[in-house]
C-alpha cells in the first residue's frame, strides 16, 4: 500500500472524476501526460474535456470499472483510443493498481470504492492529491468561507497577465482557460483550498490568503469555534498567511502576517480610498503601508470583488510582481462561471447566475445587483425589479442558519423559493423550503414557494417583465433551468425582429 501519492507514472483512477475540484485534479494530470481514468454519472462538457485530454470516463460507478487493471489495464478500453494515449501506455509499461481518488462524499456505500479495497488499491482523497501535487511548487492557497473560488481565478489571471505562468486548481471553470484547471510553465501553484471537510490543513503552502471565517458546513463542524481551529492550524503551517481583517473572526482569532482591508480606518497593511462603486465595475485608490500603488479598476462589480482583488495584490507583491502589472490584469478578469454570470439579455430582461447559497453570500450578490438597479433607475432604463429565485443547499445548512436567510433578501424585489437540493443529505421530517419561504416572509413582502423546478419556469415566463433581473441563486441544480426559462422571451424577440 502506498503512504504517498506516487507521480512516476502509477495510472490514477478517479471515482466521481467529474466533480468540480475531482476535475480540475485530474486534468493537471493528463496535462502532465499521466495516466488518468474515472468514473462518472452523467456526461458533462467537464468530462469531455477530460476525454479529449487523454483521461478514460466510464459512464456508471460501479465494481467493473476497476477489473481492467487486473486484467492487464486494456481490457474495456474503447477502440477510439490511440496506441499513444497515456492510458494504453500505462498499460503496457505496468501492472500496477491504480491509485484510486475519491471525495469526502464516496465512502464503503459505494461499489466501485470497495472493489478498490477488496483489490488493495492505494486510495487517496482528493485533498491527499492537491497537497501532494502543491508540494511539486511553490504555492498560493486561497482559504476562507466566501469568496475562494472567485480570488483564485483572480490570482491565477493576475499572475498570468504579470508575466507568470502558474499552474491553477479552482473550485469554479474561468474563461481564460476554458475550464476550472490549467497547467502552466513556471513553479507557482495557485490554488483554492476548501474548509468544508477539514482538509484544509492537510496544505503547506507558501502563501496562505484567508478571505473570511464563518460556519458554513454544520453537516461537518458543531461551531464556529471548530472552523476557526481548522484556520489556525492552516495559519501555522503556512508560511505567509494574508488574511482580511474586515472579517471579526480574524481580526479576534487569527494573527497573519499581511493584512487587507477594504473598510475606512482599519490599520491594514493593503488598503483603499476614493472608492466607487458602479454598475460597470468598481475603480479605487490602492495604498501599501501608506504608500500610494496607484489606481485599480475592475469589470466585476461589488464591495466584495474589491476585497477579493485587494487579497490578490497583496500576494502578487510577495511574488514580486509590479503593482500595474497586477493592475492591468485584474482589470481585464471577467469573473468566474456562475459567479454573477450574465447568461443573457433578451426582451429586456437580465438572466444572472449566481452560486450564492450562504446568507452572508446571498447578501453580497443581491447588493452587487442592487448597485445594477440604482445605476439604471437613476439613466431612466434598465433594471426596475430584481426577482431573487433561491435553491436551499442542504438541509443541514438551511435548518442551521434559518434565520439569517430570512433576512438576506431584502435587496430583492420579488423572492421565490424552491426546494432544497439535499446533497446527498437525508430529507428531516417536517422541514422543507416552505418553511424556508414563511422565515422570510416575515421580513418580506413578496415571497412565493415553488416546489418544482418546472413550477418556478412556469412562473417565472409568466410574471417576468422588461426591465426585470431574474437572478438564480444556488449551488444545486438550479441554473439548469435556465435556457428553458430564457426560451420563450428568446423567441418573442426573434419574432420581433422579423415582423420589424
Amino acid at each position: 500500500m502506498l503512504n504517498s501519492v506516487d507521480f512516476s507514472g502509477r495510472p490514477f483512477h478517479f471515482i466521481g472524476i467529474g466533480g468540480i475540484g475531482m476535475s480540475a485534479l485530474a486534468y493537471v494530470l493528463t496535462q502532465q501526460r499521466l495516466p488518468v481514468s474515472g468514473s462518472d454519472l452523467r456526461l458533462s462538457h467537464i468530462t469531455q474535456r477530460l476525454q479529449e485530454a487523454g483521461a478514460h470516463i466510464f459512464w456508471r460507478q460501479e465494481a467493473d470499472n476497476l477489473s481492467f487493471f487486473e486484467q492487464g489495464f486494456e481490457q474495456g478500453l474503447t477502440a477510439n483510443y490511440s496506441d499513444h494515449s497515456p492510458v494504453k501506455l500505462a498499460a503496457r509499461q505496468t501492472v500496477n493498481l491504480p491509485q484510486v481518488v475519491c471525495s469526502t462524499a464516496i465512502n464503503e456505500s459505494n461499489d466501485e470504492y470497495r472493489a478498490a479495497l477488496k483489490m488493495g488499491c492505494p486510495i487517496f482523497h482528493r485533498s491527499d492529491l492537491l497537497a501532494a501535487l502543491m508540494k511539486q511548487y511553490k504555492s498560493i492557497a486561497v482559504a476562507g468561507t466566501h469568496g475562494k473560488t472567485t480570488t483564485s481565478s483572480m490570482m491565477g489571471y493576475a499572475l498570468l497577465e504579470g508575466g507568470i505562468d502558474p499552474t491553477m486548481v479552482v473550485g469554479g471553470e474561468v474563461s481564460a482557460w476554458e475550464g476550472n484547471a490549467r497547467l502552466g510553465m513556471s513553479n507557482w501553484f495557485v490554488a483554492e483550498a476548501d474548509e468544508s471537510d477539514g482538509s484544509l490543513v492537510k496544505l503547506t503552502p507558501e502563501i496562505g490568503i484567508i478571505t473570511n471565517i464563518e460556519l458554513d458546513h454544520p453537516d461537518h463542524y458543531n461551531s464556529l469555534e471548530d472552523v476557526v481551529d481548522i484556520f489556525r492550524q492552516f495559519s501555522q503551517q503556512t508560511k505567509t498567511v494574508i488574511a482580511s481583517i474586515d472579517c471579526a473572526t480574524v481580526r479576534s482569532f487569527l494573527n497573519p502576517d499581511i493584512t487587507y482591508s477594504v473598510e475606512v480606518g482599519n490599520p491594514a497593511d493593503y488598503t483603499v480610498t476614493d472608492v466607487v462603486y458602479s454598475a460597470t465595475g468598481t475603480r479605487a485608490a490602492v495604498w501599501e503601508r501608506g504608500n500610494h500603488l496607484g489606481v485599480l479598476r475592475l469589470a466585476v462589480p461589488g464591495k466584495h470583488n474589491l476585497s477579493n482583488a485587494l487579497a490578490v495584490i497583496a500576494a502578487g507583491r510577495c511574488v514580486g510582481v509590479d503593482f500595474d502589472a497586477l493592475a492591468a490584469g485584474l482589470a481585464q478578469f471577467e469573473g468566474a462561471r456562475r459567479r454573477f454570470e450574465r447568461r443573457g439579455f433578451y426582451s429586456g430582461i437580465q438572466f444572472v447566475d449566481d452560486y450564492a447559497h450562504h446568507p452572508s453570500e446571498i447578501k453580497a450578490t443581491l447588493s452587487t445587483a442592487r448597485l445594477l438597479k440604482e445605476a439604471d433607475v437613476r439613466l431612466g432604463h434598465g433594471v426596475k425589479r430584481i426577482f431573487a429565485i433561491f435553491q436551499p443547499h442542504r438541509y443541514s445548512r438551511t435548518a442551521a442558519f434559518l434565520d439569517d436567510f430570512a433576512q438576506a433578501f431584502n435587496d430583492a424585489d420579488e423572492v421565490i423559493i424552491t426546494d432544497v437540493y439535499g446533497a446527498g443529505e437525508e430529507k428531516p421530517k417536517g422541514f422543507s423550503a416552505q418553511v424556508v419561504a414563511r422565515a422570510i416572509a416575515e421580513y418580506h413582502p413578496h415571497v412565493q414557494y415553488c416546489s418544482t423546478l418546472e413550477a418556478v419556469s412556469a412562473v417565472l415566463t409568466e410574471r417576468l417583465q422588461p426591465g426585470d433581473m431574474a437572478l438564480f441563486l444556488g449551488a444545486g441544480n438550479l441554473n439548469r433551468i435556465i435556457p428553458e426559462v430564457m426560451e420563450p422571451f428568446v423567441n418573442a424577440e426573434i419574432q420581433a425582429v422579423q415582423q420589424a
